[in-house]
């Protein structure tokens, strides 16, 4: 587990939301969400989604029409199960997920050395601060650019009734290999929520990693 992920000096999760401390939480990334980030973003080769859950998200990451590998720590029933990738030692071109809230900062800096060409996290827009984060990652690996939601986004634990709005702010950061200069702030429009949160029939099933 990667404890650096803190407020204040303890780890202190949103009321909406709580981390995966030992499997039994689960909260699936609303399908909009990731539709904003590959709408905005193009990813040329394939993609891994390293904490896939249910495979909410590499399901929508199979629209690019790149090849999918999905994995996890836990068993939610999809992906390869039992893969801590903040042990790993794989490697892939590209890298999407939206990792566990104690996780973050570990998820980043693995993710540094196991993407070749580009990785996006799904995180709180207030990862930007912290005194730590800046002297760190900001400082030495800063994001190519942080998509901001303009639509809030509400996490929900699995086969719960979606209803509300969340109060978090969140943001893609993607790290892309390519990118020179400074970091890139930009918004995301509002209209993703309404035309994606549709789900059409899932898929079932396991992708192998890449290697």
């Amino acid at each position: 587990m990667d404890t650096t992920y803190n407020l204040n000096g303890g780890f202190k999760p949103t009321a909406k939301r709580s981390a995966d401390l030992d499997g039994p939480d689960f909260y699936p990334t609303p399908r909009w969400a990731t539709f904003a980030l590959i709408k905005s973003e193009r990813f040329q080769g394939d993609i891994w989604e390293p904490a896939c859950g249910d495979g909410a998200m590499s399901d929508v990451l199979a629209e690019t029409g790149s090849s999918i590998a999905s994995s996890d720590l836990y068993d939610r029933g999809f992906g390869e199960v039992g893969r801590d990738f903040l042990g790993t030692t794989r490697r892939a071109p590209n890298i999407i997920t939206n990792p566990p809230y104690n996780s973050a900062e570990g998820f980043v800096a693995t993710a540094l050395q196991a993407a070749r060409a580009k990785f996006a996290l799904l995180l709180r827009l207030a990862f930007l601060e912290g005194a730590n984060r800046a002297n760190t990652i900001f400082h030495q690996h800063p994001p190519s650019r942080v998509w901001v939601f303009s639509e809030r986004i509400t996490f929900y634990p699995k086969g719960a009734v979606v209803a509300g709005s969340g109060t978090t702010a969140y943001a893609w950061f993607v790290w892309d290999k390519d990118h020179a200069g400074a970091t890139q702030l930009a918004w995301l429009q509002p209209g993703y929520k309404a035309r994606f949160s549709a789900s059409p029939a899932r898929r079932q099933g396991a992708r192998g990693l890449l290697v």
